[in-house]
């Protein structure tokens, strides 16, 4: 376990969290007594952090404490498009407007991109669009205006996405003018995902757009999960609902990154 302060100063609420993640990922569980007693906090400030990392998806919380979640965790898009609505409907919008007619974008597959394509779509603009998600696809090529390009691979029925070598293949044939991924965590370490697969096909997206733009919503700040899809440095533009926590907003700032704050 790590000490409460560094060199005396007391631990903000994001930098107990990123310690508790850390002691979670070598010790696999945690008990409430332990935490306050290490960082010199309340149990009732220990259990607010617990439970907002379980509301966030980052740990397993348990009688009394916590325990790390599977990396490799992630429930279908059906799921996860359905919690935070709200919260990716707003992200949608923003992003969309990023968008210019005539573009090229390449949208890869996801929950949160799924809601950009149908804001993209309200947008009515002549477009480009390269995907791996059937329903990016489908919300996109319902436009008069909308060019699709639906990738080859192997279809994933839970994800609702193609994946795989022969994906890698086709995104390698265009080059795009933006690239759209959503991801399931972000820390100053950069982006990552549950899914190794749908990592490889951020990569290649990224890899061939002139700018890189990450849809993500703010309960995924400091979440870890099993790969990373990119370093901070890959990406351009970070659409999100709230602002990042001052650890990764700062890292964000020194990538280079734009944080795009949706209004409601």
């Amino acid at each position: 376990m790590t000490r409460r302060q560094d060199n005396g100063r007391r631990l903000s609420r994001d930098e107990r969290q990123d310690r508790i993640l850390a002691i979670l990922a070598r010790e696999g569980t945690v008990q409430i007594a332990t935490l306050a007693k290490v960082f010199g906090v309340t149990t009732e400030t220990a259990r607010r952090d617990l439970d907002e990392l379980g509301r966030r998806g980052a740990i397993i919380r348990t009688y009394g404490g916590g325990a790390s979640r599977s990396l490799a965790d992630e429930p279908a898009i059906g799921a996860r498009g359905r919690t935070r609505a709200a919260e990716r409907k707003r992200i949608a919008a923003a992003a969309a407007a990023l968008v210019a007619g005539g573009d090229v974008v390449m949208i890869d597959c996801g929950s949160t991109t799924s809601h950009f394509a149908h804001a993209l779509a309200l947008r009515a603009i002549p477009l480009t669009v390269v995907t791996n998600g059937l329903p990016i696809a489908a919300a996109l090529g319902a436009s008069a205006q909308c060019r699709v390009i639906l990738c080859p691979g192997v279809y994933v029925d839970h994800q609702r996405g193609v994946y795989g070598p022969a994906t890698i293949e086709f995104l390698q044939r265009f080059n795009a003018n933006k690239a759209f991924i959503g991801a399931g965590g972000l820390t100053p370490a950069g982006a990552s995902d549950a899914d190794s697969f749908g990592c490889a096909i951020k990569r290649a997206m990224i890899e061939q757009a002139e700018r890189t733009i990450l849809l993500l919503d703010s309960e995924k700040f400091n979440a870890i999960q099993f790969e990373q899809a990119c370093a901070l440095a890959d990406l351009d533009d970070l659409v999100t609902e709230a602002p990042p926590p001052k650890p990764l907003a700062t890292a964000l700032r020194a990538a280079g990154v734009r944080v795009i704050l949706a209004r409601n």
